[in-house]
C-alpha cells in the first residue's frame, strides 16, 4: 500500500511547501484538507494532479475524520496564524487552533495514523531574557495565539502519553517565503516588506525596528517537517524550526534597499500589543535529533523571495 498523507491547512503558505517536499520524495498519496479560509488553491497549482484536495474545515470532526483515517504521517498547519488577529478577533482563532488541533490529533488516534507533526509556534516563549530560545525554557504566552499554540503543544503530548498517539510538534520561527499573502492587515512583516519595496512605497514598522526575529525560509521548514516525520523514538517531543540567527526589521528593510538600489524609509507606528521583541531559536536539539540542516541563509532566502514576488507582480 502506498503511503497515504495528510496535510491540513496544505493550500497555506507552508502546508503547499509540504505538500510539494512530499510528492518530490515520491509520496503516494497526498490529501490537503484546507478551508481556504487563508490558503488558497493557487498555491497548489502545479502539483493539483498528483493530490487529493479535499475542501473542508479542522472544526468539523466528523468531515476530517474519514480524511484522516489510516494516514502514515498527518502534518498539522492548519491554523489562524495571526498574533493581532488573535487579539482583535479571539474567538476563530481559538476554535481553529485550540478545537481543530484537537478534532486532528483525535481523528489521529481513532484513525489509527501514524504520527502527528504539529506546527507550533516560538510566540509560546513570549520575552525571554535569554537568547537564543531554548526548549526547555518555561513558556510565557503574551497573546491567544501564543496561548492557543502551546495548548496545541500540550495536547500533542498528552495523545502520546495517554493514547500512544506518535506526536512531534515544531516551533516555527518567523517563517517567510514565496506564496506568504502580503495583503491582509495580518501579513507576516516580510511579505509586506516585500510589497512595499517592489510598489517603491515605505512600509509601516511597529515600534523602533530595533526588535529581531530569527527569519527562517520556507523550505528549510518544509525539510524539517518530512525530518519530524521520519526521526525515531521522538514522540511528544517538541523541537525549535528556526535558523539559529537574529535579524533586526531595520536590518531587513535595510538590505532589500540594498537589493533593489533604492532609499525608501521606514515609516514607524506605536508598538503592537503582544509583539515579542526578540526572537532567536537554539537549534541544537532539532540538529542532534532530526539532522535539521537549514540551507538558505537570511540574504539568499529574501532574495528567491523577492524573485518570486516580482513574478507576481
Amino acid at each position: 500500500m502506498l503511503s497515504h498523507y495528510v496535510v491540513t491547512g496544505g493550500a497555506g503558505f507552508i502546508g503547499s511547501a509540504i505538500v510539494r517536499g512530499l510528492l518530490r520524495e515520491g509520496a503516494g498519496t497526498v490529501v490537503v484538507i484546507d478551508n481556504l479560509l487563508t490558503g488558497r488553491e493557487s498555491n497548489l497549482e502545479e502539483v493539483r494532479g498528483s493530490i487529493d484536495f479535499q475542501r473542508a474545515d479542522i472544526r468539523n470532526y466528523e468531515e476530517i475524520a474519514p480524511l484522516i483515517r489510516g494516514a502514515a504521517v498527518v502534518f498539522h498547519e492548519a491554523a489562524i496564524p495571526s498574533v493581532p488577529r488573535s487579539i482583535d478577533d479571539p474567538v476563530p482563532s481559538h476554535e481553529v487552533n485550540i478545537d481543530g488541533t484537537f478534532n486532528v490529533l483525535r481523528a489521529a488516534h481513532q484513525g489509527k495514523a501514524g504520527r502527528v507533526v504539529y506546527a507550533a509556534s516560538s510566540s509560546a516563549y513570549g520575552d525571554t531574557e535569554v537568547l537564543p530560545k531554548v526548549e526547555s525554557m518555561t513558556p510565557r504566552p503574551k497573546s491567544p495565539y501564543a496561548l492557543q499554540k502551546l495548548v496545541g503543544e500540550y495536547y500533542c503530548a498528552v495523545f502520546s502519553d495517554v493514547y500512544g498517539l506518535e506526536t512531534v510538534a515544531l516551533r516555527y520561527f518567523n517563517v517567510y517565503g514565496p506564496r506568504q499573502d502580503p495583503s491582509s492587515p495580518y501579513s507576516g512583516v516580510l511579505s509586506v516588506f516585500m510589497k512595499a519595496i517592489l510598489e517603491r512605497r515605505s512600509p509601516t514598522i511597529f515600534g523602533d525596528g530595533e526588535q529581531s526575529r530569527d527569519f527562517t525560509y520556507v523550505e528549510d521548514v518544509a525539510d524539517l517537517n518530512l525530518k519530524a516525520a521520519r526521526a525515531g523514538n521522538i514522540s511528544g517531543q517538541i523541537y525549535n524550526g528556526g535558523n539559529g540567527g537574529r535579524v533586526t526589521l531595520n536590518q531587513a528593510w535595510a538590505l532589500l534597499q540594498k537589493m533593489e538600489g533604492v532609499e525608501i524609509p521606514a515609516i514607524y507606528r506605536t508598538p503592537r500589543a503582544g509583539d515579542v521583541r526578540d526572537s532567536q531559536a537554539d537549534t541544537t536539539a532539532a540538529v542532534g535529533d532530526l539532522g535539521y540542516a537549514p540551507r538558505f541563509s537570511f540574504e539568499e532566502g529574501l532574495r528567491r523571495t523577492l524573485e518570486w514576488y516580482r513574478g507576481q507582480a
